[in-house]
């Protein structure tokens, strides 16, 4: 987030190679989907849900099970379900410690944690509730994780304790630290399984899912073809199209774009921020038995490095926080210069980067060369060394961003539009963190909305 020169004089050196590649990728894409597809145009449905993230399917199954008689399907743009962020994140069950108390977020982290465990004995889903030590390392740092264990309470997230420094070896044996909390209840799972397990789950029950239908527009039908029952026409990709009463958006990293096309305001954006993991050796895993957090920085827009086991047994370490250059950017030369244009021409993300221009700077300098970000990890795990880490898997955040440069903290939802548009289609344009392990609350809060505005 270090200014935009570097990145403008990176875009005119590489606009070449993007030409020389764009048109064989289009091929390729086109004989994929088309390959693939298997949508019958005109099909009508009660509930159109487009966007086959967690947060979407949750989403669509929570509204099969209220309205069974409901005619019900989900258009995702890729070939199977939770591909991008549901797929491509930490794993984590969080207790909602973090979030400000009586905030819906909080509400909702809580619950939703309650409610994915409750989901995973149901389907025999495998996680492993492993806990998580969020660990103060010097005197400035007590100070942040008393306020934390303050909002901790204040939040019912349950049973979380505030440990000396000499109790964190009885859960972490080899981290050092000086204060703690301790959250017995955070666990682990692989979300993007948990994701499928929605899809499975919708289509027993009713449901039809189209993948590889990327949606282009949402129009009202009038005139001779027109059918009143099913007066939205949604289009995609291939002259695909279905009809629907009614239509919700869940598109994460496309989230303000499918919200443009139903007529809505550009604003807040989505700007796509990459965090990359390391990967601990295999030879050092046994060192990390749960979750291990640094007590966040409040001048810094995100959580910093911490140590996440994962089911396969591996522990990942990080994540960073870099722009990417594409929206579904997941290394360096993922690059899509109209995405990058975007981020780079929008006030909202240049207030961002001149904020935090030192941050944004040294984030990607630690991008470069791992091997500085191993000072940090070794405050809480002195046996790493540079020969125990190397570069892992990575996932892109959306995140909405505000005119004014402000990261867009809380739900955002919107009809816009003219006409049928504004009452029948509601886009959720920001569903934040931690929206995995909120993802059936938030599935609930979503449903009751719906069911409000549109008198379901």
């Amino acid at each position: 987030m270090a200014g935009t020169g570097f990145y403008i004089h990176w875009l005119r050196s590489s606009i070449k190679y993007q030409r020389s590649v764009l048109s064989t990728h289009r091929l390729a894409k086109s004989f994929t989907t088309r390959k693939l597809s298997s949508t019958k145009n005109g099909a009508c449905y009660d509930i159109v849900v487009v966007g086959g993230g967690i947060v979407g399917m949750a989403t669509a199954r929570e509204l099969q099970i209220r309205y069974p008689n409901f005619k019900l399907a989900v258009l995702e743009k890729e070939r199977e379900l939770g591909v991008h962020q549901s797929g491509h994140n930490s794993g984590v069950i969080h207790a909602g410690i973090y979030y400000k108390p009586g905030s819906l977020k909080a509400r909702l982290c809580v619950e939703g944690m309650h409610l994915a465990y409750k989901f995973l004995d149901e389907k025999c889903i495998p996680y492993k509730k492993c806990g998580k030590l969020i660990v103060a390392t010097n005197e400035l740092e007590i100070g942040r994780l008393m306020d934390l264990y303050e909002r901790a309470k204040q939040n019912n997230c349950p049973d979380i304790e505030l440990i000396e420094g000499k109790d964190i070896k009885k859960h972490e044996p080899h981290c050092e630290g000086v204060k703690a909390l301790w959250s017995p209840h955070t666990g682990i799972v692989d979300w993007g399984r948990v994701t499928q397990e929605y899809g499975k789950d919708l289509k027993e029950k009713g449901g039809a899912i189209h993948n590889s239908f990327q949606v282009d527009n949402f129009q009202e039908e009038t005139g001779a073809t027109s059918n009143n029952d099913y007066p939205i026409r949604v289009t995609g990709n291939e002259n695909k199209f279905v009809r629907a009463k009614y239509v919700l958006t869940c598109g994460g990293l496309h989230s303000d774009r499918l919200a443009q096309k139903g007529g809505c305001s550009k604003d807040p954006r989505i700007i796509p921020f990459r965090g990359e993991y390391l990967l601990l050796s295999p030879e050092k895993c046994h060192l990390i038995k749960g979750n291990i957090y640094p007590v966040p920085d409040p001048r810094f827009p995100f959580l910093g490095v911490h140590f996440t086991p994962r089911m396969d047994g591996s522990v990942w370490l990080g994540p960073n926080a870099i722009l990417a250059f594409k929206r579904e950017g997941y290394r360096w030369r993922d690059i899509d210069f109209s995405d990058l244009l975007d981020a780079l021409k929008y006030p909202g993300f240049q207030k961002l980067a001149f904020k935090y221009a030192v941050f944004g700077m040294g984030e990607m300098i630690r991008s470069a060369f791992i091997g500085l970000q191993l000072k940090e990890l070794r405050k809480y795990i002195p046996h790493i060394s540079a020969k125990d880490i190397k570069r892992g898997p990575s996932g892109v955040r959306a995140q909405a961003v505000a005119s004014d440069g402000t990261l867009v903290d809380d739900f955002v939802f919107d009809s816009g539009g003219k006409g049928l548009l504004s009452k029948r289609v509601l886009h959720c344009r920001n569903a934040p963190s931690p929206g995995a392990t909120s993802s059936l609350s938030i599935a609930k809060m979503i449903a009751d909305k719906m069911t409000k505005q549109m008198d379901l």
